[in-house]
């Protein structure tokens, strides 16, 4: 189907018509980009032609045929279907048609090309004989190829076509030069010459082309097609004829010899070019940026005014975008095209080319990586400067390509030291297995050389994560001196590792207080971006009420999250806030952190962030969530590559399965091999905890017990017993509730209240609803009333169902069995999306005299309409609470609370919000409320 070429159409059917009706001749050229759908024009005018009494002789002209002397003009006659005896007089005419004497014409020698006169007046004969029946139609596509002795019988047709009715039809392509120029001069100097262009598609023309009376969104699709092919037809078909493939799923082959369509009709646009543009866009394809004319003609070795016209033909044809090719599919098609040689000869020479233009560093070394090559004297520290800046920008795979290069080069000692600890620091981000023999060979390099700082304290993070505590230990000491002679920024450093140190090994942690040399107040507020992070983690693992480690991490994030570079920084007030009770902040963080472009080129920290996430979630109750991203975060980094942090993700998945009843899964997490020193780590605590749980969930209270009182052991000894790291105490008064030891239990759940700075809400909350359980029934309501206002508050969906489940269990027991089953129905529905499936069939079989052993039937809906939904909502909204507080609070989304509102107001009949309390029925409050008068 043409689009968009309708009125080229009607101007060649007009002309036609009155070169039948005038018996007059005419000749018209189509001109356009390539691929603009020249052929398809001449095809379908001489398709219409053939049918509206005309006759048609077509031919094409080409760039291999260029030098077949009447090779153009042989297919148009070849084509007549002639009487015989006139076949043979043509035949004869183009055999013994010789050149005649040639002489210098203003645009050169031309007389090879022409025809001697009475060849000329033979053929043109021939060409009236056809025309007597009726309008004879002459159609010659890629005119520009034509062989010059063709062009000059054309010209001698154009010329006597006054009073012939044949209709000349020509289509030319631009190209970088006109081609002929005195063929085009004499032509367009006719009086019976029209010129017809043919533009690119527009959006609307595309939009026709995609809809087929399927596609709802068409002129969307075809928005992105214009977007992507600056309308060229043949790019545009070949994008639309690949959307089939791509909604089927299939992934275009990445090599466009496998046949491609878009990319092969990419390479057909260029090859039907001169060689020169072909190499420009080879040129502008490898250097992947905007190129003026003089670097592109820099690059190519020509002369920058040369580049200019090939530059225009590129973009007339859609493959340009302003300088730049349009989009990375033409890119990739233009360097698929290129051998590995040609491809890598181009990439030295950009980058040659770009380092003489000044063009910074890691723009360079993207070309020298490509080219493999850095042999020049100035590659080196180019290659340098482009890995520091990659690992700037959260690209250690960037920077570990420089590095390997400059690997290869030609360099001293302390510059290979240096290129070595670099090394690490990328790799180490990508996969932490592939730096241990580079981080054997710089320890020993800075312990021979006396633990230079810049060596010695690179080595720190590496070998905590290997739990090489000692050696990171020595090498923070070797580096040693007094700060206040040392340079600042090693100073600033040497704190931070020191800091990361107790921090990590919580066994070094006071000796890291007395080395600090400062208070925290000072470090908190005056300390590098590194010293304040692990600051912040200290005071959340150690508080002692003169800070807030939430809004100093929150800060911190805010500054720093925008900042690609910055991924290992915030893992430090991460940690903080999931050990200061803050689990709904890290999920929120660690959410928007995976949305940055850098978490794609870092598969550490990209793990690292879906470790803290899922621990995030499992504290909010969302067990889906937490094994998806706890399964993600080992599927982005091996178990092995982990170190001593494997027991994070671990524990999490062990916590998963515990609480979903699969504890032969859970087994199999735990008989995963653990590094040495794994337990000399604060994430080694949540591995013990999250291990006890499962052994109590089996019955083996003993080696539950066992594992809580180490956790505790170790916490006490470090000094960072905070409830938010582990609550030993109150999972050890689970394991003693389970074996009946109901005064211990009382015991280490008051004692658990009782840690000075070091209970969050949370954990306060969950104390409370096991402290509910030892406590005679009229103070049980009350505990558990405060238990569920704060579990609610928290987030915790998953401790708030064990809540709700009790405090229905306790009204149960008193009488009070209509709200009992309306507070397991909610905990029922809440365990049900928390996926914790096990726990909501555990609530409704553990009364079965009062709830029903299924999910809940719904009761009927009161005399004024509303359904319970809906009532608790309009109870909320007549308190003045928003939306959003209603979401939070009954775990909905603000949508479905907006639904609900408008069904209430439509229902009550009112208008205004502030109605809503004169016309609701009675009810009870929101569920912290709701039990209070039962405890009364």
């Amino acid at each position: 189907m043409l689009v968009q070429r309708e009125e080229q159409l009607d101007l060649l059917r007009d002309t036609f018509r009155n070169c039948d009706r005038q018996r007059r001749g005419h000749v018209s050229l189509v001109t356009g980009a390539v691929g603009s759908g020249k052929t398809s024009v001449l095809e379908s005018f001489g398709d219409w032609a053939a049918t509206a009494g005309g006759r048609v002789l077509s031919a094409a002209a080409s760039r291999a045929e260029q030098e077949l002397h009447l090779g153009v003009l042989g297919q148009l006659l070849q084509g007549a279907r002639l009487a015989p005896e006139t076949g043979v007089r043509v035949e004869r005419l183009l055999r013994d048609a010789p050149p005649a004497p040639g002489h210098d014409g203003p645009d050169g020698p031309v007389g090879a090309d022409r025809i001697s006169a009475p060849v000329l007046h033979g053929l043109f004969s021939t060409l009236l004989d056809l025309a007597e029946a009726g309008p004879l139609v002459l159609t010659v596509d890629d005119v520009h190829h034509a062989d010059p002795a063709s062009l000059h019988c054309l010209l001698y047709v154009a010329r006597r076509l006054r009073h012939t009715p044949i209709m000349v039809v020509l289509a030319e392509a631009r190209t970088l030069r006109p081609p002929h120029p005195h063929f085009r001069a004499e032509l367009f100097s006719q009086p019976h010459f029209t010129r017809i262009s043919l533009p690119p598609l527009t959006v609307e023309a595309i939009t026709r082309l995609v809809d087929d009376g399927v596609e709802p969104a068409a002129r969307e699709t075809a928005e992105r097609c214009l977007r992507m092919t600056g309308g060229n037809p043949l790019l545009t078909r070949a994008l639309i004829e690949e959307r089939p493939r791509a909604e089927a799923g299939e992934e275009p082959p990445s090599d466009p010899t496998l046949g491609d369509v878009f990319d092969q009709a990419v390479l057909g646009c260029l090859y039907r070019h001169e060689p020169g543009v072909r190499r420009v866009a080879q040129a502008m394809a490898v250097l992947d940026r905007p190129g003026p004319a003089d670097l592109l003609g820099h690059l190519l070795d020509v002369v920058p005014e040369s580049v200019s016209p090939m530059v225009r033909v590129l973009r007339t044809t859609g493959l340009l975008d302003e300088d730049r090719l349009r989009h990375p599919r033409i890119r990739r098609s233009i360097l698929a095209d290129l051998s590995v040689d040609e491809r890598r000869e181009l990439h030295q020479r950009a980058a040659e080319v770009l380092h003489e233009h000044g063009v910074e560093p890691y723009a360079v070394a993207e070309h020298l990586v490509a080219a493999g090559w850095a042999e020049a004297g100035w590659t080196v520290p180019v290659l340098h400067d482009a890995a520091a800046q990659a690992l700037a920008v959260g690209r250690p795979d960037v920077a570990a390509g420089c590095l390997r290069l400059v690997g290869r080069a030609d360099v001293d000692d302390e510059q290979r030291v240096a290129t070595t600890a670099m090394v690490v620091r990328a790799r180490w981000q990508i996969n932490p297995l592939t730096v241990s023999g580079q981080l054997d060979q710089l320890v020993g390099a800075a312990r021979a050389d006396g633990w230079p700082a810049g060596a010695a304290l690179s080595t720190v993070p590496y070998l905590l994560w290997q739990g090489r505590v000692e050696e990171a230990d020595e090498a923070i000491t070797g580096c040693g001196g007094d700060d206040e002679q040392a340079h600042a920024a090693t100073a600033s450093r040497r704190r931070a590792m020191h800091l990361l140190l107790g921090l990590s090994h919580p066994d070094h942690l006071t000796a890291v207080r007395e080395a600090a040399g400062a208070p925290r107040a000072s470090l908190l507020a005056g300390g590098s971006s590194p010293v304040q992070a692990l600051s912040l983690l200290g005071a959340a693992l150690t508080p002692t009420g003169d800070h807030d480690p939430v809004a100093g991490a929150e800060q911190l994030l805010h500054r720093h999250h925008g900042e690609d570079g910055m991924l290992p920084l915030l893992t430090a007030p991460l940690l903080a806030l999931l050990w200061a009770g803050r689990a709904d902040r890290v999920a929120a963080w660690s959410a928007a952190l995976l949305d940055r472009p850098a978490v794609r080129h870092a598969p550490l920290w990209r793990a690292v962030l879906r470790a803290l996430r899922a621990e995030a979630a499992l504290r909010l109750g969302d067990l889906t969530v937490a094994e998806q991203q706890a399964r993600a975060a080992l599927d982005d980094l091996p178990p092995a590559a982990w170190g001593v942090a494997l027991t994070g993700p671990l524990a999490t998945l062990v916590a998963c399965a515990t609480e979903s009843g699969r504890h032969a899964e859970a087994e199999r997490w735990l008989a995963q091999s653990l590094p040495a020193g794994a337990f000399r780590t604060p994430l080694g605590l949540h591995y013990l905890a999250a291990r006890a749980r499962h052994h109590l969930a089996l019955g083996r209270a003993h080696a539950a017990t066992a594992d809580l009182r180490r956790c505790g052991e170790l916490m006490r000894a470090w000094g960072v017993d905070v409830a938010g790291l582990v609550p030993w105490r109150l999972e050890l008064a689970r394991v003693q509730l389970a074996v009946g030891n109901k005064a211990h239990a009382t015991q280490l759940l008051q004692e658990q209240l009782r840690v000075p700075h070091g209970v969050d809400d949370r954990t306060r909350g969950r104390t409370l609803r096991l402290l509910a359980g030892t406590t005679a029934p009229d103070h049980r309501r009350k505990l558990l009333s405060e238990a569920v206002n704060l579990l609610q508050g928290c987030g915790d969906r998953l401790e708030l169902v064990r809540a709700l489940g009790d405090t229905g269990q306790t009204l149960q027991r008193a009488g009070d069995s209509a709200q009992a089953r309306l507070l397991v129905r909610r905990a029922y529905q809440l365990a049900q999306d928390c996926g914790a499936s096990v726990l909501a069939q555990r609530l409704v079989r553990r009364e079965p005299g009062g709830v029903p052993a299924g999910p809940p039937a719904e009761t009927p809906e009161p005399e004024d309409g509303l359904s319970e939904a809906e009532r608790r909502v309009a109870a909320l909204a007549a308190q003045g609470h928003t939306n959003r507080q209603i979401s939070s609070k009954l775990f909905i989304t603000v949508s479905t609370v907006e639904q609900h509102l408008t069904r209430v107001y439509r229902k009550l009949d009112v208008k205004r919000r502030s109605d809503l309390p004169a016309r609701l029925v009675a009810f009870a409050e929101p569920l912290g409320e709701e039990i209070q008068p039962a405890a009364s």
